[in-house]
């Protein structure tokens, strides 16, 4: 197998643990419209009893993610064990709820570990992952966000159209308790996968950290030229970062470089959810109910959009390693703006009861559409892979943490407000995600600077020599790391590499080698 193909399983199988939040972002919207959820829980306060469920989760998100923060020690893969237990408890919770204040519980504990996951994943796809095909990888975070919604959405719409009017909690009982197996599974597994090599370096365990960078490189082989060139540039970086001590949140603002990070990423998570996408998802029936669409077609048009949103994260991991992230961001922005001019229109003229007008269904339908798979190329897969590059080793954690909560909080506003926004003022609500697509695309072109192609260790780099205001930017990173493998595989033929060093462990053979090559970046 090839390694790059390997590092893509191992990608796939831990974004096992977005899959649960794609689920749940898909789930929710049939759980609360369903006639047995609503006759159980939601005969008084509906409106806010209902954004409540939605909300606590995303709360329990943000906490989450502010725990993931603290959990370096554990490393990636203990992260993700624990966080799918916290989600099982929270799962099995909810599941078998039969007053208001079961799914208050079990929505907050799920929530929790789903902030772990999301924002661990990402991390962890980064770290095991070749540079060339990075963007490919952590937007996996997305594709398997898509892939879950699709799941979900096809759940509850079969178990709503047969259950429904009956009485039976069945129709929302059984999509909420799928979510669990998934879980357990990614659980169960998750240590038969290498652990982040980076992180291992980080902590003390060089040695296992080269095995395993040579096992997801080099089919394990730790004299190769790549490897002993990645896993000098990998070093170089770690040592300067503990000679800085540089490992708490407030170090994320002290200097110019590290604000300036935080920033973006603080932005970039925002920017994500104010593009009105969490909204649709959570309150799809309420949403299409403003241009009269019945709740039985509005389950089913969810389900085609869960589709519709796999195809377009499909189309992000194809061109995001070519195209950069960059324009996909600025581009995205812009027409998922006009999508949102063009559906205020369509429910400002024609709204619910004043006309059956199904050219104007089909037309919002079809906007409806189009953002959401726009928003699955650009903004929902790049929300995650970006952030997660940012960052320097001793610093990603906490990094993406603080963007990883302020996703959630976002999160968590747009699934209280949206409710009670939607019935007060219709689709004047629409003009908030109008405003913020079109400043978000404005923020992109200023400030956001190219990562497409660039290592991980190439971040510190370029957050302090590249210009903050972006356009006209000319900087191009000094570390050359195919070109130090070819040097590498060149001159060992020269000085013996390849001599009989048995017994000594690879670190050690990898650091004689640089010193004998002249490529010894940690000194």
């Amino acid at each position: 197998m090839k390694p790059g193909v390997y590092q893509f399983l191992v990608g796939c199988f831990a974004a096992l643990g977005s899959f649960l939040f794609g689920y749940d972002l898909g789930v929710i919207a049939e759980v609360v419209a369903s006639d047995s959820f609503v006759t159980l829980f939601l005969q008084k306060n509906a409106d806010s009893r209902s954004g409540t469920v939605v909300a606590l989760f995303t709360g329990g998100c943000f906490l989450g993610a502010l725990g993931a923060g603290f959990s370096d020690r554990l490393g990636r893969r203990g992260t993700i064990l624990m966080a799918c237990c916290i989600f099982v408890i929270g799962g099995i919770i909810q599941t078998a709820g039969v007053v208001i204040a079961m799914l208050y519980v079990g929505r907050l504990i799920a929530g929790i570990g789903v902030g772990f996951l999301t924002m661990i994943i990402p991390i962890f796809q980064s770290e095991i992952s070749h540079r060339k095909i990075r963007g490919r990888i952590t937007s996996l975070q997305q594709l398997f966000n898509a892939l879950g919604q699709i799941f979900a959405t096809w759940i509850s719409y079969g178990c709503y159209v047969t259950w429904t009017g009956t009485g039976n909690s069945k129709e929302w009982r059984i999509p909420l308790g799928c979510q669990i197996v998934p879980a357990l599974f990614l659980g169960s597994l998750i240590y038969l996968f290498p652990e982040s090599p980076r992180w291992l370096c980080d902590h003390d365990m060089a040695d296992q950290g080269l095995r395993n960078l040579a096992k997801l490189h080099a089919h394990g082989d730790t004299h190769d030229p790549y490897v002993v060139a990645e896993y000098a540039l990998i070093q170089s970086q770690i040592a300067e970062e503990h000679a800085n001590a540089r490992k708490t949140y407030f170090d994320l603002v002290r200097s110019w470089p590290q604000l300036r990070r935080t920033i973006l990423t603080t932005m970039i998570q925002a920017s994500c959810q104010m593009t009105g996408i969490s909204a649709i998802q959570y309150f799809s029936p309420q949403i299409f109910h403003q241009i009269g669409i019945a709740t039985s077609t509005t389950l089913l048009l969810s389900a085609v959009n869960a589709i519709i949103a796999f195809a377009g994260t499909s189309v992000c991991i194809a061109v995001i390693d070519s195209v950069g992230r960059r324009p996909l961001e600025i581009y995205g922005s812009g027409v998922m703006a006009l999508t949102y001019v063009i559906n205020a229109i369509i429910i400002a003229r024609f709204p619910a009861g004043s006309s059956s007008n199904t050219g104007a269904h089909w037309g919002f339908i079809v906007m409806t559409w189009l953002f959401n798979f726009v928003f699955f190329i650009t903004g929902g897969p790049l929300s995650w892979a970006i952030p997660a590059e940012l960052f320097g080793t001793a610093m990603r954690t906490k990094g993406v943490s603080v963007g990883a909560m302020t996703s959630f909080a976002f999160n968590t506003m747009i699934g209280q407000v949206t409710p009670i926004a939607v019935t007060a003022i219709g689709w004047k609500y629409y003009i908030v995600f109008i405003v913020c697509n079109v400043t978000n695309g404005l923020f992109f072109w200023a400030f956001l600077p190219e990562t497409k192609g660039l290592n991980l260790e190439d971040m510190d780099e370029l957050f302090h020599e590249s210009p903050t205001f972006v356009p006209g930017s000319k900087w191009k990173p000094s570390s050359h790391v195919e070109q130090n493998a070819k040097d590498i595989a060149e001159q060992e033929k020269e000085i013996g590499a390849g001599e009989d060093k048995a017994g000594r462990s690879p670190e050690l053979l990898t650091v004689e080698r640089l010193e004998d090559l002249g490529l010894d970046e940690t000194k």
